[in-house]
């Protein structure tokens, strides 16, 4: 009878929460709801998760970040667009843009425990329910959808899968090629480079790489801070 070799798991922390296309709203801290879901609750994770990670000799924490990042920086002078005119593709692009930054700054403290972190852009999925909430004259506005409110053949042809948009996660999660780099933002099983830019299409927005305020250390060490006093969770890495 032959015996599966046993594998040793290590720990993988992976943090995928989103929505988009909504309406401007808040949650009970007063928080803007994309900022809230997309980014702080995978920080409030990893808090209470860093015991764990830790203790594993070898963690990775995970995030899901996007390409939207490039539709916004962040503002930290007014991040719940309380004085900003809110625009839901600018709320979602830093929401990401958190992630990212969010990233790089838990590789940075947490490498000398051995935890490596990563973020990473899954591509754009068929068969998901992010865009449930979307309005169709938007999807118009930005080419994905002509006159009918039908989605374009060219776009739909570049939709991933669910298991397609999956494998960049599983990718940071378990390949040995990171195993000596983090705090890096990854697209389609590969390290990104640094975008030179935004490019307007016919058809959507194109994006390629990742833009450099969203890797941006000081903004990472900022970032930190504010989201201590945003969410009142103290995180200290030691």
């Amino acid at each position: 009878m032959q015996r599966t070799p046993a594998i040793r798991l290590q720990s993988r922390t992976g943090n995928n929460a989103g929505m988009t296309w909504v309406p401007l709203q808040r949650d009970s801290r007063g928080i803007e709801s994309q900022l809230a879901t997309n980014y702080l609750g995978q920080y409030q994770l990893v808090t209470r998760l860093w015991p764990a990670l830790k203790k594993a000799n070898g963690a990775r924490v995970v995030n899901v970040s996007s390409s939207a990042h490039h539709m916004g920086s962040f503002n930290f002078d007014d991040p719940n667009f309380e004085h900003t005119e809110y625009n839901t593709l600018v709320s979602y692009g830093q929401s990401k843009t958190a992630t990212n930054l969010f990233t790089v700054e838990v590789d940075n403290r947490a490498k000398g425990f051995n935890v490596r972190a990563y973020s990473l852009h899954p591509g754009e999925i068929a068969g998901t329910e992010l865009a449930r909430g979307a309005d169709m004259e938007l999807f118009k506005q930005l080419g994905y959808a002509d006159e009918h409110g039908n989605i374009r053949p060219e776009i739909l042809a570049n939709l991933k899968t669910i298991l397609q948009g999956a494998a960049t996660t599983v990718w940071c999660a378990t390949s040995p090629l990171l195993n000596e780099i983090g705090g890096v933002y990854c697209d389609d099983a590969d390290i990104a480079g640094l975008a030179s830019g935004s490019i307007e299409q016919g058809n959507g927005l194109e994006t390629q790489g990742v833009q450099p305020y969203s890797v941006d250390e000081n903004n990472a060490r900022r970032l930190w801070d504010l989201s201590e006093k945003l969410t009142g969770i103290t995180f200290h890495v030691k």
